[in-house]
């Protein structure tokens, strides 16, 4: 299964015909389907039937806008989305596909039902083959991208505020990072990349720290200081690293954006976009906070833990931190 999410993916970079890069979105979809269920939890075949069903609306829409480009073009090139209506259409299905506010609705859902590894592919690597189609169309609409970005940077600040489940924040803040990278796609799509490729290694990191404890609430973090003192006090880095704070890493592409934004006479909208950072920042120190700076009532079950020789492999997590 994993093969052929990667076989997807991979087809839909390598095409330029529109029904093969649809194919690859197909494939891609098909087969993170029986990963999503595999632990037959009620919740998870919920999301799942969820994640199937925007998946595959997102996806007819796409074919439609390639068949309306094929039917007035006469032809199934990525590259020449000349007309407004086929484009327009591509982007929101995209969109869907992604999970950008105002059609952002599915993903923290999808994301609770799952478990972290899971949910981690699907807020990773299922977001590869939707941003190399939307770096290669170069869509001409551009207000309608910098719509979605903004409202997308402001849900992801906005939802995540009240929750306490981990899986819910970190599908609203992978709503605000995408947000940040479609505002900028199309005056440097090379930005874009560098933005999806640092929030790949933050939120692979976050996933795996998550996983270790083996904890899904804010509350159950606060265990994790009797169980794995030095990742919990690595993980207040890498959340303040999502946040934006310089001199941490998540701190460069944002700069970045808001410095390419105010090149292109958006000041208005670059200060709305640092602003909802602000929002996304509050619930990532709720996260450290609650991980750091509260210990748990210490009895003997939570001091055994650490005791037991994890079993999990902690070189990935070593790297991306």
């Amino acid at each position: 299964l994993l093969f052929a999410m990667g076989l997807g993916t991979t087809i839909t970079f390598a095409s330029s015909h529109w029904l093969l890069a649809w194919m690859g979105l197909e494939i891609n979809t098909l087969a993170i389907l029986p990963l999503m269920c595999q632990s037959h939890h009620p919740r998870a075949v919920e999301a799942t039937i969820k994640y199937f069903l925007t998946q595959a609306t997102a996806a007819a829409m796409l074919l439609f806008a390639s068949i309306t480009n094929a039917w007035i073009t006469g032809q199934w090139n990525l590259e020449f989305m000349s007309y407004s209506l086929p484009t327009t259409l591509v982007t929101v299905a995209l969109a869907l596909k992604i999970g950008l506010a105002p059609l952002h609705a599915w993903m923290p859902e999808v994301l609770q039902g799952l478990d972290l590894t899971t949910g981690l592919i699907l807020s990773t690597w299922q977001k590869l083959a939707p941003f190399c189609l939307l770096l290669q169309i170069n869509p001409s609409n551009t207000s309608l991208l910098l719509i979605l970005g903004l409202a997308s940077t402001l849900v992801g600040g906005w939802g995540g505020l009240n929750q306490n489940q981990l899986r819910k924040i970190l599908a609203y803040s992978s709503i605000a990072h995408l947000g940040w990278m479609i505002l900028v796609l199309q005056f440097f799509p090379s930005l874009t990349l560098l933005t999806l490729l640092m929030y790949f290694v933050m939120t692979f990191s976050l996933f795996i720290s998550f996983k270790v404890n083996n904890s899904t609430t804010i509350n159950s973090l606060s265990m994790s200081w009797s169980k794995t003192p030095i990742i919990s006090s690595m993980v207040p880095f890498i959340l303040l690293s999502l946040g934006g704070l310089p001199p941490l890493s998540g701190f460069m592409p944002k700069w970045l954006i808001l410095q390419e934004l105010t090149k292109q006479s958006l000041a208005p909208l670059a200060t709305l976009a640092a602003l909802s950072a602000l929002l996304s920042l509050y619930f990532y120190l709720r996260i450290s906070y609650a991980m750091t700076l509260t210990m748990s009532p210490d009895t003997i079950l939570n001091a055994l833990p650490w005791r037991l020789p994890s079993n999990q492999h902690t070189l990935p997590l070593a790297i991306t931190t």
